[in-house]
């Protein structure tokens, strides 16, 4: 039996290793001159009512938390009808967390793909706050690219993204790039046959 315990907890010892392993490599990701261009941005687009964070990652946490500030962020870059509704602190952790997906679905609703997206925990638990940093680098990222007015920042704090540029082509232009391309493969084929000695027989002098 004393044996069997040893065992035991010899195989626990490594996975919790692991796991820790893995959260400070999350942890790593986290950006502290991210963290401040971030507060800085949230506290002009939402106004002085938001308040600041102790300065550092729990304190990055503690103050988007209960969802409040992140709702107040989302809806201030809607020019129109604000799509969190209700927004409303609570100590109750559903109430929270229930705040904080309303505003990831409201920022999905905004633009933001799902794999710039956080989860719920990675917030609520402090997971992955790297994650929450990207999901807001994203948000900010798109209110420069939608330049609606809404934005209330430094236009530098965040890339602006490659818009798409839809082009449309008449079937006569499409055809006339086909012929071009063809004409461009047949002269490249001519000339790397000219072009390659080797497969010829060598002459013996």
């Amino acid at each position: 039996m004393a044996t069997k315990q040893v065992v035991g907890m010899a195989n626990k010892g490594p996975s919790y290793g692991m796991s820790r392993q893995v959260q400070d490599k999350i942890d790593s990701k986290y950006d502290p001159e991210l963290e401040q261009i971030l507060v800085e941005w949230i506290s002009r687009q939402c106004g002085s009512g938001v308040g600041r964070p102790e300065p550092g990652k729990m304190g990055f946490q503690a103050w988007l938390k209960d969802g409040c500030v992140l709702s107040e962020l989302i809806n201030s870059l809607f020019a129109g009808d604000k799509p969190v509704k209700k927004i409303q602190s609570s100590p109750m952790a559903f109430k929270q967390m229930e705040q904080i997906s309303q505003f990831l679905n409201a920022a999905e609703k905004y633009g933001v793909t799902k794999t710039d997206m956080f989860q719920t925990v990675d917030l609520w638990e402090g997971k992955d706050l790297a994650a929450v940093q990207r999901t807001l680098s994203a948000l900010g990222s798109l209110a420069i690219t939608k330049d609606e007015g809404t934005y209330n920042g430094d236009p530098n704090w965040f890339f602006k993204k490659a818009q798409e540029n839809k082009r449309e082509f008449s079937d006569e232009q499409i055809k006339a790039g086909k012929n071009v391309i063809g004409l461009q493969m047949g002269s490249n084929k001519g000339a790397s046959q000219e072009g390659m000695s080797y497969g010829r027989p060598r002459q013996i002098l």
